[in-house]
């Protein structure tokens, strides 16, 4: 039952990239498919809910064929955060379990533009759904809340484990470039207390 609720979301989502190529109205679209995924008694597979002791994990649940979007089992610890970074592409997050605080940055103009303050912050919780980014909003970082780990379902633009994407020193505004790879599941189930 869970690998079909999974495999129509995919098909769902594959239908709306192929009517349109307008990030607004894919993630416009998008969000109410997660929304129905998660509502609909979805059951990640146990091991891509497992966290890492040392960073917050992606596991791959489907990358598109030609690398044009994928979707992702992404987990944290409790307390574990992300740097400030960016994504370089469109982007819609469903809370599957537990609860993130989100906090969101101006897009800096230039390079080193400077200190970065923030300029928005929200907790999501299981079942909620949001837009995390588009190519021109999208910069944030995000914090586990409470005492389990904060299981997210991404569903990006690209492959998000192969693409170059900016981290940033808040203070500064200094910006280098990362690519953050895929998690094994089964690397981690070594690792999970």
């Amino acid at each position: 039952m869970a690998a079909h609720q999974l495999e129509t979301f995919i098909h769902d989502v594959g239908l709306v990239l192929g009517e349109t190529d307008d990030q607004y109205e894919i993630t416009e679209r998008v969000a109410p498919l997660l929304s129905t995924l998660l509502a609909s008694g979805y059951t990640l597979p146990p091991e891509y809910v497992r966290p890492a002791q040392d960073r917050h994990v992606n596991y791959p649940l489907f990358i598109a064929p030609d690398e044009s979007w994928c979707v992702v089992s992404v987990v944290w610890n409790v307390g574990q955060r992300t740097p400030v970074h960016g994504h370089e592409t469109w982007g819609v997050v469903g809370i599957y379990s537990g609860a993130e605080r989100e906090i969101r940055y101006m897009k800096p103009a230039a390079a080193d533009a400077g200190p970065m303050a923030p300029v928005g912050e929200q907790v999501w919780r299981g079942g909620q759904v949001t837009v995390c980014c588009t190519t021109d909003d999208d910069v944030h970082s995000v914090i586990a809340e409470g005492d389990e780990p904060t299981i997210g379902i991404h569903v990006y633009g690209a492959n998000l484990g192969t693409l170059e994407r900016p981290a940033y020193d808040p203070d500064t505004g200094a910006v280098h470039w990362f690519v953050s790879g895929w998690d094994d599941p089964e690397s981690t189930r070594k690792e999970a207390p």
